[in-house]
């Protein structure tokens, strides 16, 4: 008999909308899953069991008074319209510990929001309303490292999110416990948001996939809001088809099924199922392949053998498939580098914590990001915007000719926790640049980027399955569905979906 926590996301979704699966069930398995995982992979940095188990309850009797259809068994039966709950009724997730939701302390991975210091919020984040209107129960908040700047999730507010294929090696960041709790099968799928990477990271270093959205594509968590339109939210899962049926959710959207946007997309979001359709994996495309990173140059980038090896595997595989592929070679820009140094510090310059005691709680690392932020002056910031706002127009000519572009997902195999060097903050962001030296330059460009694993590295001691590496297909504004279908087509190829973790 298949378990629950095997089935995907989208199967799940038929269950329960058909009426054999009840969200008070499903919810009570998948928190016994977290019951017995979390503790060892710190997936969660705060569970919120009672809520989830009340949510599910009256998800139930909500649609049994909406609908007033029941099965044999008396439990109330969905309709498969899509319209208001019915998108995501009844699936688990989990909430980001960035994000608040009513009533549930927002700890940012961080002791200066602890303590004396917790902070209760009394409204919820709109990407939580958003998921909650779409009908998910959120079983708690995923772990997140403090503030979400590090590429990896090991603060000290919380234990670390250890990688469910070798729980002594780190799980990536800053969407780190999500991944974690998706690729231990704690959760059918989780939101993440991604400022440099932030999905994508810990997708690709646990095993599943992490679909980084267009800039504007939703409406809550668009990047349109945040400094140099950096931070997007989107999806985490173990198929492509999950996150697809994920970012359907994540866009609110009018009764007739349009999209119910802010802001100006440039490119319409398409109709409701498009993204799941497009996850079917149908076409051919022309696809550019590249190992280009904007840091060479700035930093030591150079990606280890493993890394390579997973890029050439998916490359592999997408010409076993017929795309037409070809090389993209491009020279380094030395702007780069230190215009997203001073975007990003500018970013962290904005906490809302003054009091020298307080925030002599944060981490080195972040600490040294305030305290450099908040000397970023306002011409330096200015001419770091116009240099990055170069580098998109720049990016967007020379991928114009092809339909996708090939890039590896990270620069090396997740190392060990503890790697990250906690006293020099300046080391250490050498570090995460050198352990995902790819990723960043897709929020500065706006660019809809997917991970995808394509193969794994040879067993060890404390990976007796080996470790997952994969590849990041990258599209043009508003391409997810290009993207999406790529990534079906791989993930079919490869057959990821069909490995699970020691942990698992």
């Amino acid at each position: 008999m298949t378990e629950l926590h095997e089935r995907t996301a989208v199967e799940l979704r038929e269950l329960l909308l058909g009426g054999s699966l009840s969200p008070v069930g499903l919810t009570d398995h998948y928190l016994g899953r977290v019951a017995a995982r979390n503790g060892r992979l710190g997936a969660f940095a705060t569970v919120t069991a009672v809520a989830a188990r009340e949510r599910a309850a009256a998800l139930v009797r909500d649609r049994e008074a909406r609908t007033g259809r029941t099965d044999a068994a008396g439990e109330p039966v969905g309709d498969d319209t899509g319209a208001g709950d019915d998108l995501l009724w009844g699936l688990p997730s989990g909430d980001k510990d960035l994000w608040d939701r009513a009533g549930v302390p927002t700890g940012f991975g961080s002791r200066a929001f602890a303590g004396d210091h917790e902070y209760v919020p009394t409204v919820s984040s709109d990407i939580v309303a958003q998921l909650d209107a779409a009908g998910t129960v959120s079983l708690g908040k995923t772990a997140a490292p403090e503030l979400g700047f590090p590429a990896y999730t090991e603060g000290l507010a919380f234990p670390p999110a250890r990688n469910p294929w070798d729980p002594t090696r780190t799980a990536g960041g800053s969407s780190g416990g999500a991944a974690v709790a998706v690729a231990a099968g704690m959760l059918p799928f989780a939101p993440g948001s991604d400022g440099g990477g932030s999905i994508r990271i810990p997708a690709a270093a646990c095993g599943v996939v992490g679909l980084k959205p267009s800039r504007g594509l939703l409406p809550d968590g668009g990047g349109v809001d945040s400094v140099g339109g950096l931070v997007v939210n989107g999806p985490i899962a173990r198929t492509v088809a999950d996150a697809a049926l994920l970012l359907e959710g994540m866009i609110a959207r009018r009764p007739d099924g349009s999209a119910a946007h802010r802001y100006t997309l440039r490119q319409d979001v398409g109709p409701r199922w498009s993204y799941l359709e497009a996850a079917q994996g149908e076409g051919r495309f022309r696809l550019a392949v590249s190992t280009f990173s904007p840091w060479e140059g700035f930093y030591d980038i150079t990606p280890d053998p493993d890394a390579l090896a997973a890029h050439r595997a998916g490359v592999d595989a997408l010409a076993g498939l017929g795309h037409d592929l070809e090389e993209l070679h491009r020279e380094p820009d030395a702007s780069y580098a230190p215009a997203f140094r001073s975007l990003w510090m500018a970013g962290a310059a904005a906490l809302p914590i003054d009091d020298p005691e307080r925030l002599g709680l944060l981490e080195p690392l972040t600490r040294w990001l305030v305290g450099v932020g908040r000397k970023v002056g306002a011409r330096e910031l200015v001419e770091a915007l116009r240099a990055l706002s170069v580098f998109e127009r720049t990016t967007l000519q020379r991928i114009a000719p092809y339909d996708a572009v090939v890039l590896p997902a990270l620069g090396m195999v997740p190392p060990p926790l503890g790697w990250f060097d906690a006293e020099d903050p300046e080391r250490n962001f050498e570090q995460q640049c050198q352990f995902t030296p790819y990723t960043s330059m897709m929020n500065v460009t706006g660019l809809p980027a997917i991970t995808v694993p394509t193969r794994w590295t040879a067993p060890t001691p404390t990976a007796p399955a080996g470790m997952p590496m994969g590849v990041q297909l990258v599209g043009h504004p508003g391409g997810e569905r290009t993207l999406l279908a790529l990534a079906a087509q791989l993930e079919d190829a490869v057959r990821g979906p069909d490995r699970r973790p020691p942990t698992w």
